[in-house]
């Protein structure tokens, strides 16, 4: 699916209906871009909580602890103000 957007003169542009309702959009959500190899692909940022359940799979360790998910995210934050980005120690 796809359609056409006029980009007005202040850098607005209308996402046609039709591929509003196939992404659920409604006024207020959040539509992150991205420019790839010349293409400009927008992937809506407007998930429900409830529709990510099982994205990953079952996790290969079993399900974690709430204990163990707070290390997880509380390591992630670190390393990611330390600049650290793939966990290798480098910034």
């Amino acid at each position: 699916m796809g359609g056409y957007a006029g980009l007005t003169s202040r850098g607005q542009l209308t996402i046609p209906k039709k591929v509003r309702d196939a992404l659920s959009l409604k006024a207020g959500d959040t539509v992150a871009w991205t420019v790839m190899d010349g293409y400009l692909i927008g992937t809506p940022r407007n998930p429900r909580f409830s529709d990510l359940a099982g994205f990953l799979g079952n996790p290969p360790g079993g399900p974690a602890t709430l204990e163990e998910v707070d290390a997880a995210v509380g390591d992630a934050v670190g390393r990611h103000v330390a600049g650290d980005r793939d966990g290798s120690g480098r910034a």
